[in-house]
């Protein structure tokens, strides 16, 4: 009955406010002493991926995947991979296409549930016979992406991946899309929406003729999904492509030891978003929803400048590898 209560994060005073949390990190934040070398990896398709290496000389790595429209430069990612390697561990900031300051080659990009990349990704790691373990780390998007591959490949995961932690993640895509548009998040929808028109601009001149041509950008993601993600991905529609992806319909066929970490004041996530019990049911998958947080925020102060989220991932790490 791994469902986790009560949660061991406190929020800093000035830090019980949900948009606090989770704004205050994205703008104020600085995560010092990370040094990446970027090795470009070519794909079976004729695509590629960036990945951002920070090695200590560990046989444990740890993936990190950003969350919608950020790369591994995110001080939530650069944060995590910090923890690690002050841990002992080698750890990757990973890339999703079309997110390393380099347009991909091919029309297809990423999306919620793309895990195709990661597949292969662990493979190759698994091939090279370096690492004795992997544990995977998700940021919103990014933990969906974890939480699905995990599902997809519960009977062939590859043994070498031990452990996994999601923070902030909208697992249940459909109700949590009607959430973020909700008035009180119009900034935040702005915001992406402003990245994502910039990048299927760039698409449609790459591809003369293959991008839908609307009269105006879109608007919101339902707009977006519809006229692009979907159609490009092969997905009948938007609401297609959110149902197919929601981590939440294969989270029961995980297989390792795995932690969500969705805060209760949460401003993108809806009451789905908390799937308390299939935890209660499950043997692997633990859930702790702590009162506070935010959207990928766990923002707190002390113990070398590490969130609260970055001490936990790290100790589950170590507990379940």
């Amino acid at each position: 009955m791994p469902l986790i209560e009560p949660s061991t994060y406190r929020a800093p005073w000035g830090f019980r406010n949900s948009w606090t949390n989770t704004i205050y990190p994205a703008l104020f934040r600085k995560v010092r002493g990370v040094q990446y070398q970027r090795e470009r990896m070519e794909l079976p398709d004729g695509d590629f991926i960036d990945i951002d290496w920070s090695r200590v000389g560990s046989s444990q790595l740890a993936i990190v995947l950003h969350g919608l429209e950020g790369n591994a430069t995110r001080p939530y990612v650069k944060g995590m991979v910090r923890a690690f390697n002050r841990a002992g561990w080698d750890a990757l900031g990973y890339n999703f296409r079309n997110c390393s300051g380099t347009p991909n080659r091919l029309l297809q990009s990423y999306h919620i549930g793309s895990t195709q990349d990661l597949s292969w990704l662990i493979r190759q790691l698994a091939a090279g016979l370096i690492y004795e373990c992997i544990v995977l780390v998700g940021f919103s998007l990014g933990g969906n992406v974890v939480l699905k591959y995990l599902g997809e490949q519960a009977d062939h995961l590859p043994a070498i991946v031990r452990a996994a932690i999601a923070f902030s993640v909208p697992v249940d895509v459909v109700n949590a899309t009607h959430q973020i548009h909700k008035s009180c998040n119009r900034l935040y929808v702005w915001r992406f929406m402003q990245s994502m028109n910039a990048k299927i601009e760039q698409k449609r001149r790459q591809f003369p003729g293959q991008v839908h041509q609307a009269s105006r950008p879109a608007r919101n993601f339902y707009e977006f999904d519809e006229w692009y993600t979907a159609p490009i991905h092969g997905f009948t529609s938007a609401l297609d492509y959110w149902k197919r992806n929601s981590s939440i319909h294969f989270i029961a066929k995980i297989s390792i030891p795995t932690l969500l970490v969705n805060a209760q004041d949460d401003p993108f996530l809806s009451p789905s978003c908390y799937p308390r019990q299939l935890a209660i049911a499950h043997s692997y998958f633990h859930l702790e929803t702590p009162p506070h947080g935010g959207h990928v925020g766990f923002v707190s102060f002390g113990a070398q400048g590490e969130y609260w989220s970055e001490q936990r991932a790290v100790l589950f790490a170590q507990q379940n590898t």
